[in-house]
């Protein structure tokens, strides 16, 4: 059983950053880690995962370039660092996690709370 929590979100300005983190209860070296966004109105999405090492990584295209996804399998944690941010950007992020390198929501076994970014223009 692995439990996570997000921190990290807030109130921004567009072109501002943010570092997003999510803690596990457990040992999360066997699982890929996945950032998912939830906008009002909107379904689900994915914004960036990980393999269990790091080594394998995917950005959706919306955020390639701009978002940088990271973990520290010693502290058990994941990060996701959020620069040039956009109001378009703005929803409930969720970190995830499962036992598959993949990013369809549907394949992660874990979630979290989720945290709030807004972005203003």
């Amino acid at each position: 059983q692995v439990q996570l929590v997000e921190s990290g979100g807030g109130l921004v300005q567009a072109g501002d950053s943010l570092r997003l983190s999510c803690a596990a209860s457990g040992r999360t070296v066997n699982y890929a880690m996945g950032w998912f966004r939830q906008a009002p109105g909107k379904d689900r999405e994915i914004v960036a995962t990980m393999d269990g090492t790091g080594g394998r990584t995917y950005y959706a295209d919306s955020v390639r370039g701009r978002f940088t996804s990271s973990r520290d399998n010693n502290k058990n944690m994941a990060f996701l660092q959020m620069n040039t941010l956009k109001p378009e950007d703005t929803a409930v992020y969720y970190c995830a996690a499962g036992l598959v390198y993949t990013s369809r929501p549907t394949e992660y076994h874990y979630w979290g709370q989720g945290t709030q970014v807004t972005v203003s223009s």
